[in-house]
């Protein structure tokens, strides 16, 4: 089993207010080669999945089920004192675990319809479900509640970015298979948001 990488902990409280952040927040697709610092990550993960009390988390989720999983593709010189490779959150330790070697961002890219921006970001979240965590005690309708889970999981990163003067972008237009193909993974977890994160160039 792949040793966990631990990452800082996380600042409770920013030099920008929620209503800044909300005015500043913009998408792009033009993105700097420049590295995001590990601190920085770590900021992101926690905003989107992480901890805040006993197992209780940052986003809202029905019932606490948890259904959202996150992979990291970081590519080569994306984020400091990372490999560029594929990475898998743990939000319960605050670490990333290896998944996949290689710097994936091409792959990914393709599997995006060629959205070019896809594979000059240094990184990007691809936002996994497994559906049958809600729908397990929900029935059908618990699939609604993923859909609206995943909205509180976008929100959050795009206004933490911008909280940390990074950008970002919510992409919905790629092949479920192709995605699933790239990050290799298991039947249960569906790809539902591609988030490339970095600097603008704009």
């Amino acid at each position: 089993m792949e040793k966990a990488i631990a990452l800082p902990m996380p600042n409770l409280k920013g030099a920008v207010s929620l209503e800044e952040a909300i005015l500043r927040r913009r998408s792009t697709r033009e993105f700097s080669n420049r590295s995001l610092t590990r601190s920085q990550l770590s900021q992101l993960l926690w905003a989107c999945q992480g901890i805040r009390e006993e197992y209780y988390r940052t986003i809202p989720s029905a019932g606490a089920t948890y259904p959202l999983e996150i992979f990291l593709v970081v590519g080569e010189g994306g984020v400091e004192s990372l490999d560029g490779v594929v990475y898998r959150y743990v939000a319960k330790e605050h670490s990333i675990i290896h998944h996949l070697p290689g710097d994936l961002r091409r792959r990914l890219c393709s599997a995006c319809l060629e959205q070019g921006f896809i594979r000059r970001a240094p990184l990007s979240f691809v936002v996994c479900a497994e559906y049958s965590r809600t729908t397990g005690r929900y029935g059908d309708r618990g699939v609604r509640y993923v859909h609206m889970e995943v909205g509180h999981l976008g929100q959050n990163l795009a206004l933490q970015g911008e909280a940390l003067g990074l950008r970002s972008l919510m992409v919905g237009a790629f092949h479920d298979e192709d995605v699933s193909q790239v990050l290799n993974l298991p039947l249960e977890l569906k790809p539902l948001y591609v988030v490339p994160v970095g600097y603008s160039r704009e």
